[in-house]
């Protein structure tokens, strides 16, 4: 496993982490003055300041990307589903323009709440079906922009509103079904916070491989938690193992970075600076 207690060049940040203390610019210049070299942005930040000049400003700082949040939200009822497939086509193209080396898939979960106005409907089979047909669709359209697609299985309590695919074993069977010969079209991006507690990760993480293993993101899991969505800890003030998840994705070859991603009302009321002087340390001394 990398050694990251001596230099923090394997840190991304994801920009939700500091999305309350500044627009997409303001986070980029700050990512630059503490020598983050790599982020992760939102399509929401990208749109409010525009897409040209978003793309400038990453090249401006001489940053990478480790991804574009996000893609997905797949379910709907009938008369959405233009919707989902159009939005998720700009996705890719906003992608492309952003230089991004994928789009995580966040794939939805109920069709009323991924897609709002949809018919209600409790039916979650039919939701994982919606998603696996929404994929094979999508990546119809990735393929053509050279984008790979990285889905994200969010922990079970997201089942009903964000998303309906919760386990790495879950994610696998899409990237399985729809990529066979593993051509780096389709992989997961693997969240610790989603992940942590299942006792299936560890050999779920062998099958994934290198090929699959498209990103790594981490936080932690604070006892108790306040708010399922906005209570993320900064890695150290919870109770995931996060060095040993990391060595298991590492030993599979992954070599990228370790994406710092912290929904927060705590972290969010800090000065961006502060928050991203402790990502820092504890990126080198937790992660």
């Amino acid at each position: 496993m990398r050694d990251f207690s001596k230099d923090h060049r394997w840190l991304s940040l994801n920009t939700a982490t500091v999305r309350k203390q500044g627009d997409l610019v303001a986070i980029i210049e700050a990512c630059a003055r503490h020598g983050i070299r790599a982020i992760d942005p939102w399509r929401d930040q990208v749109a409010a300041v525009g897409l040209e000049r978003a793309a400038r400003a990453v090249r401006d700082a001489g940053l990478e990307l480790t991804g574009y949040c996000r893609g997905g939200m797949f379910t709907s009822d009938a008369a959405h589903r233009i919707e989902a497939r159009d939005d998720n086509r700009r996705a890719v193209d906003e992608a492309k323009a952003l230089g991004a080396p994928c789009i995580v898939l966040v794939v939805g979960g109920l069709p009323q709440y991924s897609r709002p106005g949809s018919a209600v409907s409790k039916d979650i089979l039919a939701a994982r079906s919606q998603v696996h047909d929404g994929i094979a669709e999508m990546m119809e359209y990735a393929d053509s922009a050279n984008m790979p697609l990285a889905i994200e299985p969010l922990h079970p309590a997201y089942a009903g509103d964000r998303a309906c695919v919760n386990t790495t074993k879950q994610a696998l069977d899409i990237c399985d079904a729809l990529d066979p010969k593993r051509s780096g079209a389709l992989g997961v991006a693997l969240d610790v916070y989603h992940i942590w507690w299942d006792p299936e990760l560890l050999p779920q993480i062998a099958r994934a491989g290198k090929d699959r293993l498209l990103a790594f993101h981490v936080c932690d899991w604070l006892v108790p938690t306040k708010d399922i969505l906005n209570d993320r800890g900064m890695m150290g003030d919870g109770v995931i193992d996060i060095k040993s998840v990391r060595s298991a994705v590492e030993a599979q070859g992954f070599a990228g970075y370790s994406e710092i991603e912290i929904f927060s009302e705590e972290w969010w009321s800090k000065p961006m600076d502060e928050v991203l002087r402790t990502c820092i340390e504890r990126h080198r001394s937790v992660v």
